[in-house]
């Protein structure tokens, strides 16, 4: 890369990080006023020092399930008991404990050998199915585009893992309402994945992941800024970009100087390790649009009882 490129680089991240670290000005502004908001990820600069996944687990810790041994047998046992809370230090792949993991591209490209880390979490989509297809309406996309599953009402019957184009949410047994209401009947625990630090976010401030990472890789503000931004380094480095049209659109951009089919060539996926193939619309297929017209009521209902549930379980419990 020359040095106009370098220079170049520097400067959007110094933009972005003049004001407050890597956040745009007008960030909580532009979420309180239910305008998205968005992250890009320069993923050439990632070093592949983990300090975002350990920022994100000691963040997010108090999220974190603590499940009931033993679990109940499941009836039938189409859902299967997903544990966890034994290898809770796994990070090499997502997991009920991992929202966050760093994969590794190596390969060559036009004749140049490249090694590529990649940060890998929920991309928070524009039109989530999870959410929309969550029979229980635990779900759900806030305004700020943030894109979140309430424990306290989910089911863990991973309706959102499989239609999510990568797999992201993680299943933890033995939690969650579920062990009321029909234990051997009914999901069977709890799924979960980032919810983009929704609790800093609120209170001003950076997601974990943003605020440890040491090269300030990650810059988030309002979505059509970041848009403009992750555009604007792509065509700087005559790099690509991944997110923008994925499923719709998310709000995470990956941008890359390799192209993501090369990187997705060499990466490792499989459970808690998703891919970085190009993802049609998924909310577009006309089963999925009518499930989501069909459901959303009966969705909303249905988050309304457990909630209910779930308030009056917490209010005995405290009593």
């Amino acid at each position: 890369m020359n040095a106009k490129k370098l220079s170049r680089r520097h400067f959007l991240s110094f933009t972005a990080a003049g004001v407050a670290g890597m956040i745009l000005p007008g960030t909580l502004e532009a979420a309180q006023r239910g305008h998205t908001i968005a992250t890009m990820l320069d993923i050439e600069s990632c070093i592949n020092c983990r300090e975002c996944v350990k920022a994100c687990k000691e963040a997010n810790s108090s999220k974190f399930p603590n499940p009931e041994k033993p679990y109940p047998e499941m009836f039938p046992s189409r859902v299967p008991v997903e544990d966890w809370s034994d290898k809770q230090d796994v990070s090499n792949r997502l997991t009920p404990y991992n929202w966050l993991y760093i994969q590794t591209s190596k390969g060559t490209y036009n004749g140049r050998n490249f090694e590529i880390h990649i940060p890998r979490r929920c991309l928070h989509c524009q039109n989530p199915p999870c959410a929309n297809l969550c029979p229980w309406g635990a779900a759900v996309r806030e305004v700020s585009g943030t894109v979140r599953i309430n424990d306290r009402i989910c089911l863990g019957g991973g309706k959102c893992k499989d239609v999510c184009p990568w797999l992201i949410p993680q299943r933890q047994t033995g939690v969650g309402l579920y062990l009321d209401l029909m234990p051997r009947f009914a999901g069977n625990g709890v799924m979960y994945k980032c919810d983009r630090c929704y609790q800093k976010l609120a209170e001003g401030e950076l997601p974990a992941c943003i605020e440890a990472c040491p090269m300030q890789l990650q810059t988030i503000g309002p979505r059509d800024k970041i848009l403009a931004q992750a555009r604007e380094l792509a065509d700087d480095i005559q790099g690509y970009i991944y997110g923008d049209q994925e499923n719709g659109g998310t709000n995470t951009f990956y941008v890359s100087p390799v192209p993501f089919n090369v990187l997705n060539e060499n990466i490792t996926t499989g459970p808690g390790k998703p891919h970085l193939k190009p993802v049609e619309n998924t909310m577009s297929k006309s089963e999925y649009l009518t499930a989501a017209l069909v459901g959303a009521p009966l969705a909303g209902l249905a988050a309304g009882l457990l909630s209910h549930k779930a308030d009056k379980d917490a209010k005995i419990d405290t009593e």
